[in-house]
């Protein structure tokens, strides 16, 4: 019994991390359209880069107000 309360709380350990991961939004630049997008992982296509000097934002409603104060963003 003692082990099965071990290994629920471990998985719920587990759980918790790899869910507060995820909430992080990058704003990235399209090199080809210079279209700038929010996307919720860190871009590894060499098609799409990071702007705003690589800030990471917890939420999405934070990435769109930081999208318009960008000038490359505004400026397309």
């Amino acid at each position: 019994m003692r082990k099965f309360v071990i290994s629920i709380g471990a998985v719920a350990i587990m759980t918790g991390a790899a869910y507060a991961q995820a909430t992080e939004f990058y704003v990235v630049q399209d090199t080809s359209t210079k279209r700038c997008t929010i996307v919720d992982k860190k871009p590894t296509a060499t098609t799409t880069v990071v702007v705003g000097d690589g800030k990471v934002f917890t939420t999405r409603t934070e990435a769109e107000a930081g999208m318009k104060t960008m000038k490359i963003c505004t400026t397309n």
